[in-house]
């Protein structure tokens, strides 16, 4: 029987994250997302040329509420991000670096421009992988430090975010003149989406150096409406809406380590070690379903898991260019 194929007119852009040394860079890799020409996984109905890829989290602090689970791989190396990421690096095998500069929130350390550049460092001097930097998620705090870690990584093409609807200019003009791409996020609403992505690109950023962030629900939390959200903004770019036909990226870890079921100590619920990186998992696989490029987690043994799917739904074939 033949197969029915849907036939798209419009391909996902391609960002890269990291620069060599022939790019300028002093990263050893480099990461490509994006450049589908199809649904999340239906290789014969048109080419997935990247697998999505999957960044562990670094933080710049201890914060004060951390999930006993995730202490216990990070516990020894928390108080220095460097080592942080070190370790994600050489036990945990990541390739690509999320850095938060959560410290700089004004209900934690209200750390600054010179707090972020030294953290920034201390990951680039530790680790040669390519690397995201996040800001705390609060607008004057965001401009001050993204600022700062676009100049004190410039040259090394890392992903910077988030812009906003009300908070863009500051961070998209800084990581431009860093040479990094940008994440525009949106609260789950494809419209909004559209509109950050048209004010970012109407201040010169090229649309392959933007990735959309239409944030994210855990498992059972909004994950069926951040779902279709995404499903969405793909079917549309793939039919030719440009302002949309950029890679997503979905903070899984965010959302999945903040509910309850992930950290709270209930027998009638399982094994708590265990319970956790489940939750972490089976998010970040029903998001890599709705179109996911990147994937921001935590607990080792959840990126284990996905890593493994992600093989399987690419047939194996680009297997060891993720975390």
């Amino acid at each position: 029987m033949e197969i029915m194929k849907e036939k798209w007119s419009t391909p996902v852009s391609t960002v890269t994250i990291g620069a060599t040394k022939e790019d300028g860079g002093t990263r050893t890799s480099k990461i490509v997302v994006g450049g589908e020409t199809t649904l999340p996984f239906l290789t014969f109905e048109g080419e997935i040329p990247h697998a999505p890829a999957i960044a562990f989290e670094v933080l710049d602090m201890v914060p004060e509420e951390y999930p006993e689970a995730l202490k216990d791989y990070y516990g020894d190396v928390m108080h220095d991000p460097g080592l942080w990421a070190k370790k994600c690096v050489e036990q945990y095998g990541a390739k690509l670096i999320a850095l938060k500069l959560l410290s700089a929130h004004p209900d934690q350390k209200d750390s600054g421009a010179e707090e972020a550049k030294k953290a920034v460092r201390a990951v680039l001097n530790a680790v040669s992988v390519p690397l995201i930097i996040l800001g705390p998620g609060v607008h004057n705090k965001d401009n001050e430090v993204l600022d700062a870690a676009s100049q004190e990584a410039s040259g090394e093409k890392c992903l910077i975010g988030n812009a906003t609807q009300e908070n863009y200019k500051t961070i998209v003009a800084s990581a431009m003149a860093g040479g990094h791409s940008v994440t525009g996020e949106s609260p789950i609403d494809i419209n909004i989406a559209k509109q950050v992505n048209i004010l970012i690109s109407e201040m010169g950023m090229p649309l392959d150096r933007m990735v959309i962030y239409p944030t994210t629900g855990a498992l059972g939390y909004g994950l069926e409406y951040a779902y279709s959200i995404m499903e969405r903004a793909r079917l549309a770019a793939l039919m030719g809406d440009k302002t949309l036909a950029m890679p997503m990226i979905c903070f899984i870890n965010a959302e999945t380590w903040r509910v309850k079921e992930s950290k709270a100590d209930n027998p009638i619920w399982g094994d708590l070690k265990k319970r956790g990186p489940v939750w972490e998992a089976a998010t970040a696989v029903a998001f890599l379903q709705a179109g996911a490029d990147i994937l921001v987690m935590s607990h080792p043994e959840a990126v284990a898991v996905v890593n493994k799917t992600i093989d399987e739904l690419m047939g194996k074939k680009l297997a060891g260019a993720r975390s």
